[in-house]
């Protein structure tokens, strides 16, 4: 009876469940997955809704289906694609790097975005998995390139396995910006990708100094592949139109938490 009351209790907790099964065994259906958290059909139909709200997986009859992946197309698109927001919490993030540092960029167009950012004159050491963000940072005379190898991802158009890896453990950096597709304050910072999982971890256990910068839809989001809790940042850089509440339960976690200014 424990577990029952546990499953009712925890709905994140399930619904994460849920990702990971649909992950895992292609489809899911509301009969098998009310038995297997032994909860309602009807729990388990609103818990469907919601994650179909939130884009996280596609509705069928009697269940659900994964949703579409990403393609390195959609990369190219999101990069692409003018961001007025975006724009201006890459050029904050920016301002946060001092010439001497170690500097990590985790892979995404935020962070491609403050690579770009980034003034001309700067002295540092940069390490990321990203080919687009290490050809930017080679622009800058005064910045050290070093990319990390591996299978590209080309959904993220980033590098990843063992040696990426092995190389960012080897790191010892001052700062690192985080790409975020997802956080919330109970499942913490969470990927669509598994193949993510261990180079993000890896880039954190590596970093002093935690900044993750995000839009205001990423804020309360859950995708299937955990990375780590809220409390490895250090700092959340966020933009400005986000319900203070929504906010505040991230400072209680003692996450420093910036907004742009209106």
């Amino acid at each position: 009876m424990h577990s029952v009351h546990q499953a009712s209790e925890l709905p994140y907790l399930r619904r994460q469940k849920i990702l990971l099964l649909l992950e895992r065994d292609g489809k899911v259906m509301a009969s098998e997955l009310g038995q297997h958290f032994a909860v309602s059909e009807d729990t388990i139909r609103r818990d469907l809704a919601e994650l179909s709200q939130a884009g996280l997986l596609q509705r069928v009859h009697g269940g659900a289906l994964p949703r579409p992946k990403d393609t390195g197309k959609d990369y190219f698109t999101r990069v692409a694609e003018p961001n007025e927001v975006k724009t201006q919490l890459a050029k904050m993030a920016a301002r946060r790097v001092e010439s001497g540092q170690i500097v990590l960029f985790d892979s995404g167009s935020t962070t491609l975005q403050i690579a770009q950012s980034l003034p001309s004159g700067l002295s540092i050491t940069a390490v990321t998995c990203s080919p687009m963000i290490a050809m930017t940072l080679a622009e800058h005379p005064g910045i050290t390139v070093i990319l990390a190898g591996g299978k590209l991802n080309p959904a993220t158009m980033a590098s990843g396995g063992h040696e990426a890896v092995r190389l960012i453990q080897g790191v010892k950096a001052d700062l690192l910006f985080t790409g975020v597709c997802a956080i919330h304050p109970e499942m913490g910072i969470t990927s669509l990708y598994y193949d993510e999982v261990a180079v993000k971890q890896a880039m954190l256990d590596s970093a002093s100094h935690v900044v993750a910068v995000t839009t205001a839809d990423k804020l309360g989001a859950v995708e299937p592949f955990v990375v780590a809790p809220c409390s490895r940042l250090q700092t959340m850089l966020t933009e400005h139109f986000v319900v203070p509440q929504d906010i505040e339960v991230y400072r209680r976690l003692g996450i420093e938490v910036v907004q742009l200014e209106a």
